[in-house]
């Protein structure tokens, strides 16, 4: 299959024949959109009929549209929170899966001032892997050469407690970042970072920020992107850089990391990348000695 054969967009030909696969998927399930949602409705009833929930309201292994929609209420977190509770708890029967929860998935608390339990299966994964591989290829479309250089993205853990019934409970994002998905993942020019991934594992912010930046700030010249998932991560890494530019200064200078970073796979990887560089420096000094901060 040619690869420019699968998309007609005016912007030009997919990049690769990875590129034209991922957008020949979009392409088919956004088109399809009403048999692609019954297919899947299709797999989820039938894979879980015999859960305590669907029990419940006598769906009796039916896995049409029509049956679901009458039998099965429209709910909201509120009224799952028994069935939840009982899952963190260490209930392992089939209340809401027929699959094991692995573990749970946690909101933000923004909205109600509480995280909320999201339980997910090990399965789950791997379509979140697919969800994230489809932002490339759209992006190439727009964006030319991102297989070039290095991107300095900050990108971090957050917190991870444990359930009464011993199940983690975390952000997606830590989820995905402490996964052997995210690890061990193969090597892929439009996805190579300037962050080790013992920067990124570091559960102390401060250190992952430094370590972050300072790695940053050695691979410049193979920097050709700068970003962070939320905007206010990267306004966060101005401010960083801006309150600790001198010790990072220092250490560039030395050769040898900041005693406060403490993280011993920070500290040994650190080796192998801090070098004293004079030049640089200087580089810095310049840039970041005034008082003008606004770009």
């Amino acid at each position: 299959m040619a690869i420019d054969s699968v998309t007609s967009s005016p912007l030009g030909p997919p990049a690769t024949e990875k590129d034209a696969k991922a957008l020949q998927f979009i392409e088919e399930t956004t088109k399809n959109t009403d048999a692609v949602q019954e297919r899947v409705l299709i797999e989820i009833l039938s894979r879980n009929a015999e859960t305590e929930y669907l029990k419940r309201f006598g769906l009796n292994g039916a896995t049409d549209r029509d049956t679901f929609k009458s039998k099965i209420p429209v709910v909201t977190y509120e009224d799952l929170q028994p069935e939840i509770q009982r899952i963190a708890n260490g209930d392992r029967s089939p209340i809401l899966s027929s699959h094991p929860i692995s573990e749970f998935l946690t909101s933000s608390g923004t909205s109600a001032g509480e995280r909320k339990l999201m339980p997910t299966i090990h399965e789950e994964l791997d379509r979140r892997t697919l969800l994230y591989s489809l932002l490339q290829p759209v992006m190439n479309l727009y964006v030319p050469d991102l297989d070039k250089g290095k991107g300095l993205y900050f990108l971090f853990i957050k917190a991870e407690t444990k359930t009464p019934g011993g199940l983690l409970a975390r952000p997606v994002l830590t989820s995905y970042y402490k996964s052997e998905h995210f690890k061990t993942r193969p090597y892929d020019p439009y996805n190579v970072y300037t962050s080790p991934n013992e920067a990124i594992l570091c559960s102390d912010s401060f250190q992952s920020m430094y370590a972050q930046m300072l790695c940053g700030l050695i691979m410049r010249e193979q920097v050709l992107r700068v970003g962070a998932v939320f905007a206010s991560g990267l306004l966060r890494a101005i401010r960083f850089l801006q309150l600790n530019w001198q010790q990072l200064a220092e250490d560039i200078k030395t050769g040898i990391l900041n005693p406060k970073i403490t993280d011993v796979s920070i500290r040994e990887k650190m080796v192998e990348l801090l070098k004293p560089d004079a030049e640089l420096v200087e580089f810095i000094k310049k840039e970041c000695e005034g008082e003008n901060w606004e770009g």
